[in-house]
């Protein structure tokens, strides 16, 4: 398990590096994926 949870991590740093470029993408996304979760969620 510990094993699986490191691979996804690494995943997830991976992707949001190639996506964001700066702290400030990086923000607008963790906001973005917020609205989502509260839009799934109502």
């Amino acid at each position: 398990m510990n094993k699986l949870a490191l691979i996804a991590a690494a995943l997830v740093a991976g992707f949001v590096s190639i996506a964001c470029n700066t702290v400030q993408g990086v923000g607008k996304d963790i906001e973005k994926g917020g609205e989502a979760i509260q839009r799934a969620v109502k």
